[in-house]
């Protein structure tokens, strides 16, 4: 399977998993084109012409050509200098690793990671929160990640890569979109009626039952297990975690339980203040299902060893 391949099919279940739905991203690429064709000869040497057919500017081939064969890749969820010196080692030993490919962004993906959390106010929507204040909100917390990423040495991982040899990738935000359709579908189907009931149905799910047996499973932060649900959300895509104002707007649109990756302690005050119940069902497994369903749809091409956070567990 091509490195090509592999990157253009992380984009299309992105795509066909946006919670956003496919006609608004659809219409979201239309807007970047048509900006695109609006600039002068000189500005579009430093346009990320990419982003004129891929949404997420947190998921991009970052080493190796796309044309290039991958019969074997090393997969986490975060894959770093280590985790490239580790595909290195394991290479020397006989496994036949071409493609490094993690979760979390490196390089020009990680710069552009805030580029990405725009979309939130358009899932916000979907809940009742209006669209102008869904913007706003976002936008000043995407300035904020966007200001604490400048600093960053976002190539250190990547040069590696090609120092080494390894194509290099991530899929983010595809792969997040993965995990919030299957979570939440998950629990539309259970119809928990409790905060309780909602955490012990996750721990059903293999990744997280995992994950509770090393002292990581989902956990209530706001409520408590004996506590009705009301509005369940399950919110783990859109880069990284939003504004804590957002919080009281979903509140107010109805929202009674959310469903999330991590959730910071001011967001956590935020959602007591507004009697919003939060539940963590963990970081790194929540982004291990999302991964797990996109290697799903390549294994059959490709060999596959997992590391970093990232147990396979197959569900086709």
């Amino acid at each position: 399977m091509k490195l090509r391949e592999i990157f253009d099919l992380a984009i299309e279940v992105g795509i066909a998993n946006d919670p956003r739905g496919e006609e608004e991203v659809e219409k979201q690429l239309e807007k970047k084109r048509k900006q695109y064709d609006e600039l002068k000869p000189d500005e579009k040497e430093f346009f990320d012409i990419e982003t004129l057919d891929n949404p997420y500017s947190d998921t991009r081939i970052l080493a190796g050509d796309p044309g290039m064969e991958v019969k074997g890749l090393l997969a986490g969820i975060d894959m770093e200098t280590s985790e490239i010196v580790l595909a290195d080692r394991l290479r020397e030993k006989g496994e036949t690793i071409d493609l490094v490919l993690a979760h979390h962004p490196e390089g020009k993906a990680l710069a552009a990671l805030a580029d990405v959390m725009a979309m939130q106010a358009d899932i916000w929507e979907k809940y009742g929160v209006p669209i102008n204040i869904g913007e706003d909100l976002i936008g000043e917390r995407m300035t904020e990640v966007r200001r604490n990423l400048m600093p960053v040495n976002h190539s250190r991982a990547v040069d590696t890569a090609k120092l080494l040899g390894f194509a290099f990738m991530n899929s983010h935000t595809p792969c997040d979109n993965l995990v919030t359709g299957f979570i939440q579908n998950y629990l539309d189907e259970k119809k928990p009626e409790t905060l309780g009931e909602i955490v012990k149905g996750l721990k059903e799910i293999p990744e997280y039952k995992d994950a509770a047996l090393n002292n990581a499973g989902p956990a209530i932060i706001v409520g408590d297990a004996s506590k009705r649900p009301g509005k369940i959300v399950v919110d783990m895509t859109g880069g990284t975690e939003g504004p804590e104002a957002a919080i009281e707007r979903l509140a107010d649109a109805g929202v009674g339980t959310i469903v999330g990756m991590h959730f910071s302690d001011k967001l956590r005050k935020k959602a007591q203040e507004n009697h919003l119940n939060l539940i963590v069902a963990g970081h790194i497994s929540s982004d291990a299902i999302g991964m797990n369903l996109f290697l799903d749809k390549i294994e059959q091409n490709v060999k596959i060893l997992t590391t970093s956070g990232l147990t396979r567990v197959r569900r086709s």
